[in-house]
């Protein structure tokens, strides 16, 4: 598949010094499987770093820009800013979609699952940036991209932990404890798929999907608050 890949460095402000590197960044492992003699390697591994980058410097961030917030609420802030929902917005603005290197199979798939792909790619694409150019580059990249969505995050209160609301709501209105039951897990070990239901007593109130337990517990919870109007 023919990609150039200097038309995402011309609409993200990148020049890559390695492009081998940047290609990387945007090959799902659906792809190799695909495309066993490629010569690619999928972008897993920058995926990891690019996750533990993108977390120090949000979690930098807020620590000089909200010097008034605890430790409690910047998490919450950091949690909002880095979870798949916000990357997939952030790599759905630098087009990345349009570069994805995809199974078939994937290609079709432009639902949720596409969201997570996009997620995993921007952060392997911050991996990327800090293995080719180092720290300031990527602070640069992500200060630019990420950290202005803060006022927006914090204005709609996304930034709320949803589970523990739930939790606090059901607790208050109904005296009763919110129980979390995994209904289904679908996918291969390294692209699990995961339904959560969230259950007041024996009644299941809402159900959440995620790449982990915790996402669709969280996902769970924030449509029990809206079906509980909480």
């Amino acid at each position: 598949m023919n990609i150039d890949f200097s038309k995402f460095e011309e609409k993200s402000g990148l020049k890559f010094r390695d492009k081998t590197l940047l290609k990387q960044a945007f090959v799902h492992r659906s792809y190799i499987n695909e495309n066993k003699d490629s010569g690619l390697e999928h972008n897993e591994r920058l995926e990891f770093l690019g996750d533990a980058v993108l977390e120090l410097v949000i979690t930098d961030y807020l620590y000089k820009e909200y010097p008034g917030s605890n430790e409690g609420q910047m998490t919450s802030f950091r949690s909002a800013l880095v979870n798949a929902t916000t990357c997939a917005r952030v790599a759905t603005s630098l087009f990345v979609n349009d570069f994805l290197l995809l199974s078939r199979g994937e290609m079709k798939d432009t639902g949720r699952a596409r969201q997570y792909i996009l997620a995993n790619t921007l952060e392997a694409i911050i991996g990327a940036i800090y293995v080719d150019q180092g720290y300031e580059v990527v602070k640069e990249f992500i200060y630019k991209n990420i950290s202005p969505l803060i006022g927006d995050i914090i204005s709609k209160g996304t930034w709320i932990d949803s589970k523990s609301l739930f939790q606090e709501k059901a607790q208050e209105m109904e005296s009763t404890t919110p129980a979390y039951k995994t209904t289904k897990e679908t996918g291969p070990d390294h692209d699990k798929r995961f339904t959560v239901g969230v259950y007041l007593g024996k009644n299941l109130v809402a159900s959440g999907e995620g790449e982990s337990k915790q996402d669709a517990e969280q996902e769970a919870a924030r449509k029990g608050l809206e079906k509980k109007g909480w």
